[in-house]
């Protein structure tokens, strides 16, 4: 617990050059899945936990990296099924949503107004970090904007 060094929990995967034994799939079917999947509206976590449950092809995909040399969102933006704005950034922002409703029906809940305005912080590093690259320049965080992309 003191000794200031990982425990199991916190462990790495194992290090694979290879996809496992058991699960030999088409990478060029992997990629079709995983665009399929997301023109079906999930985001690229939901398509990684899909293709390990159901796999491709009735072959479960342990990872996606292993099996095809590149990230779910890296095949999301060859295709150009990438989502508007990042998945950690749209997770935040509903949340923000489900506080502010929640702060509207309990005004006296001091500590959701408190993890309002720690998630709204969040939301607004996370925007400077992304503007420019996956964000636009004059995008900005408003409580409607954020109602209106979720």
């Amino acid at each position: 617990m003191h000794s200031r060094r990982r425990g199991s929990s916190g462990s790495e995967r194992p290090a694979a050059d290879d996809p496992p034994e058991w699960s030999d799939v088409d990478a060029d079917a992997v990629e079709d899945r995983v665009v399929e999947l997301a023109e079906e509206g999930h985001s690229p976590s939901e398509i990684g936990l899909a293709l390990r449950d159901e796999g491709v092809q009735g072959t479960p995909v342990p990872d996606v990296k292993l099996a095809t040399g590149k990230k779910v969102t890296e095949i999301l933006e060859e295709h150009d099924a990438d989502p508007e704005i990042p998945e950690d950034l749209r997770n935040l922002m509903a949340k923000a949503v489900r506080l502010r409703d929640h702060l509207q029906e309990n005004g006296t809940d001091y500590q959701n107004k408190r993890a309002l305005q720690n998630t709204e912080s969040k939301i607004r590093r996370l925007i400077d970090y992304y503007r420019g690259d996956e964000l636009d320049e004059e995008f900005s965080y408003s409580v409607d904007e954020a109602r209106e992309l979720i």
